[in-house]
């Protein structure tokens, strides 16, 4: 039987969601705790593979158990087991062949900038000091929204079979001092998302103007791009899947 998790986490601990040696992760930590409560090895896999130090607000992952759950009692026991920066949502059982990650038809991100040194975002938010040119930063990224191929965002050295992506919504607003980014897409390239903040922000400081998107997209090249912006305003905050992955 496979069950979704619906979960979010404060990335601030975590060498990001994909296990790895010698790191700790949100993903070994996830299956560490529910290995411990059924009793038995789990393995759990997610939507998406998030960097060290990125949150996400609303993460779904996917496990397989060979019966039924009183899905409740094992959030509730998940809920005091894991440790505080973790939350469990939401489990629930799909059909036997609903995937966390290929299933999901799209994923959205947030990137917050405070614009003010705000002590309570020191580790949420990435402060800059200078102005912004904001409508100069939409302009920029409305022009995402004309491409597919985003080489020049993907960190360099990925094992993806194609850099091809279908973004359909990419927007600034200005909201008490912090500005927001939010981008949706079908999915993305490693370090993507920060590499077009990075470009968007140096747009804003006037450092590029908004036409270099076009000639920064079509090199493919990530040199050509701006720097990738610090992870810890980076936020996973939706993935969306079809309702067919249900059980009926």
């Amino acid at each position: 039987m496979r069950y979704f998790i619906q979960l979010s986490y404060n990335g601030s601990a975590y060498h990001g969601w994909q296990i790895q040696p010698n790191a700790i992760t949100v993903q070994e930590t996830l299956e560490d705790a529910i290995s411990k409560l059924l009793n038995l090895d789990i393995s759990v896999t997610g939507a998406g593979r998030t960097d060290t130090g990125v949150h996400a607000a609303q993460m779904f992952a996917h496990f397989d158990y060979n019966r039924s759950i009183d899905t409740k009692t094992l959030m509730y026991k998940l809920n005091s087991f894991l440790p505080n920066d973790i939350a469990i949502h939401d489990i629930f059982r799909v059909k036997d062949d609903a995937h966390a990650r290929f299933h999901a038809i799209r994923r959205s991100y947030n990137y917050k900038i405070t614009l003010v040194k705000d002590v309570f975002q020191y580790n949420y938010a990435y402060y800059i000091h200078q102005d912004l040119d904001v409508d100069k930063m939409n302009e920029a990224a409305k022009i995402l929204l004309q491409y597919q191929d985003f080489q020049c965002f993907s960190k360099s050295n990925t094992d993806v079979k194609t850099y091809n992506c279908k973004i359909e919504f990419a927007q600034w607003k200005l909201k008490n001092n912090t500005l927001v980014f939010t981008i949706s897409a079908d999915r993305f390239l490693r370090n993507m998302v920060r590499a077009i903040v990075g470009t968007l922000v140096n747009i804003g400081l006037g450092k590029m103007e908004v036409d270099d998107m076009h000639r920064i997209i079509a090199s493919k090249d990530r040199g050509e791009a701006g720097f990738s912006v610090p992870a810890k305003g980076l936020y996973l905050t939706e993935v969306i899947y079809p309702k067919t992955i249900n059980l009926i």
